[in-house]
């Protein structure tokens, strides 16, 4: 039986993040082990994707808020078994805003909604930072 990439007891690889002009400052700020979000200054709504228009009233007047980096398991799904598991999860931050990320650092079948997490920063493949979240 051969084994793949995935297999070997290797750590996953994570793909470089694409990087936009607009998110430049959220990737720069992963590689300092801070975590940004974006707060609409018109309707006061947090957002995430960080970009420059607020995705809830339209305005471009948004500004960098840092997170605290905690919050609870809103959703998830582990695909794969053994060495090639990894969990997809929804994380809703202490801010309110909910974002889809990776649960790293855990045993999947101990994950349950609503567990308390905070953000870790997983190096990429060439690239920046990404931010993942572990059990708190």
């Amino acid at each position: 039986m051969s084994s793949s990439p995935t297999t070997t007891g290797t750590a996953r690889r994570i793909p470089a993040p694409r990087v936009l002009p607009e998110s430049l400052h959220y990737w720069t700020a992963a590689d300092e082990g801070r975590l940004l979000v974006k707060k609409c200054r018109a309707c006061g709504e947090v957002h995430h994707y960080p970009r420059d228009i607020c995705p809830h009233c339209l305005s471009a007047d948004t500004e960098w808020l840092q997170a605290a980096g905690t919050g609870t398991v809103y959703s998830f799904s582990t695909m794969g078994k053994g060495e090639a598991a990894y969990t997809l999860a929804f994380v809703t931050l202490d801010e309110g805003v909910t974002l889809m990320t990776n649960l790293v650092d855990c045993d999947p079948a101990a994950v349950s909604i609503g567990q308390p997490v905070r953000v870790v920063f997983k190096p990429s493949d060439g690239g920046h930072a990404v931010p993942m979240f572990t059990p708190a």
